[in-house]
């Protein structure tokens, strides 16, 4: 729902000459320039002019009228990434279609770039005076972001004065993660026709827990042949395997600067984000319980489990709560805080990145200790800027340079991802636009195998 809007009324607004009024001034000054050099005895024609011409500025912007009203409507909610409606509205007396009112509102760096959000304003025909116009920015990062001041200015009917008007301005944003995978249609589709409820029955052969017995069909695994029971009834019997469900998924994020580098337009964490709560909603569904861990250089967050698609909320809050942190991340303290508050297996999904050997070395060593008790998921983001830089044309002696070394950071990068599937850690790299889709398989796969629990 949108905030509640301030309502600001007629006060007084300055006059002030608008940039026709200054190009036509310094037309006169010269003019004037001109007259002095040629008739010396005429320079109080000069004066004059200038005053006349001052006077008739002031004329066209008291013909400008004045502000009756002027509103700011803001949500009072919004979603990363996704863009804002932010409404301006205002009652100009003495109205006319040269008025050409323009405002604008100084905001929050993370809701629009630079801080500024400029809106033109169209005249509503159906009543008399009435200007309204619409911006829509789109925010950049998650937490609150305030509108702080309003300006609207509009001009007089010679368009050589306008009028200004500034007022403060109580509006604040919260800018939640974005959410719209989960609202799409093909995950609504999916978990519709999904059937949890009797996904061993969906999935013959897959799972871990002895559900029943039933008669072998076409297709299904022949390892899964009881054959002592076959030969009892004359008929082939396979086993089929149940899901495992109340699994511990714990959602783990990298807050540090290296997840803080924007990635087409969004921070890397946003990404993560976004991925992730769309695959905590499917497996909130699936009846598994799913906590959130935020850390940078010591831990941020930690939500409890939460075990109902009614309490996702809760992880969209502790979600929106992940800061922003240019500092490099300890995997050390991180990890083995985390070790210490699960008290069963686990299924830990790790969202972070990598800049730095040492770094790296520390998260190997972490996910080594890990992988000994829980099950862990490792989720980077393809860098298609160092790809990019790599296989670039070579032109100068500087693309020779910077492809060396973005091919020694590829190098390095998959270097340090063989070895966390070397000790048993299931990575996914893949580009941003496939996170989602690419984590929401996995995670299925993994569940079917029933190697969480």
């Amino acid at each position: 729902m949108p905030a509640p809007a301030p309502l600001l009324r007629g006060r007084h607004a300055a006059i002030a000459p608008s940039a026709r009024a200054i190009r036509l001034l310094v037309v006169l000054a010269l003019a004037a320039l001109v007259v002095a050099a040629v008739a010396p005895g005429a320079w109080i024609v000069g004066p004059a002019a200038a005053i006349a011409f001052t006077m008739l500025v002031l004329a066209d912007g008291a013909l400008a009228g004045r502000v009756v009203t002027f509103r700011v409507i803001a949500p009072g909610d919004g979603e990363v990434g996704a863009p804002l409606t932010i409404t301006i509205e205002a009652q100009l007396a003495r109205p006319g279609r040269w008025t050409r009112p323009m405002a604008a509102l100084a905001t929050d760096p993370r809701l629009c770039p630079g801080g500024r959000l400029d809106i033109a304003l169209d005249t509503d025909d159906a009543k008399a005076g009435a200007w309204s116009g619409t911006g829509t920015p789109s925010p950049n990062r998650r937490g609150k972001g305030a509108i702080s001041r309003a300006w609207l200015r509009w001009q007089g009917p010679l368009g050589l004065a306008h009028r200004q008007r500034s007022q403060a301005v109580e509006a604040a944003i919260r800018v939640w993660p974005n959410l719209a995978p989960a609202r799409g249609k093909a995950l609504q589709i999916f978990l519709r026709e999904a059937g949890f409820g009797q996904i061993a029955r969906r999935f013959r052969g897959d799972g871990s827990e002895f559900e029943a017995l039933a008669e072998y069909q076409p297709g299904m695994d022949r390892h899964r042949i009881e054959w002592k029971s076959s030969a009892r009834h004359a008929r082939l019997l396979a086993r089929e395997y149940e899901i495992e469900r109340n699994n511990q998924i714990v959602l783990a994020f990298d807050c540090g600067q290296a997840m803080c580098e924007p990635i087409a337009g969004l921070a890397r964490i946003d990404r993560a984000v976004t991925a992730a709560l769309t695959t905590a909603w499917v497996a909130l569904k699936a009846e598994d319980r799913v906590a959130l861990f935020g850390f940078a250089a010591r831990p941020l967050v930690m939500s409890p489990f939460i075990t109902a698609p009614q309490q996702f909320y809760r992880l969209q809050q502790a979600a929106a709560d992940l800061d922003y942190r240019h500092e490099d991340a300890n995997f050390t303290l991180a990890m083995a805080t985390l070790a210490t508050r699960l008290q069963r297996r686990s299924l830990i999904v790790l969202f972070a990145d990598f800049s730095d050997p040492t770094a790296a070395e520390m998260m190997v060593e972490m996910c080594s200790k890990l992988i000994q008790r829980h099950r862990v998921l490792f989720v980077v983001m393809r860098d298609e800027d160092l790809h990019t830089l790599a296989g670039g044309a070579i032109a100068t002696p500087g693309d020779v340079a910077r492809a060396v070394v973005a091919q020694g950071l590829i190098r390095q990068r998959a270097l340090v991802l063989t070895r966390l599937r070397q000790i048993g850690v299931r990575v996914i790299e893949t580009p941003w636009q496939t996170i989602g889709p690419r984590l929401l398989e996995t995670y299925l796969a993994i569940k079917r195998e029933g190697s969480i629990g």
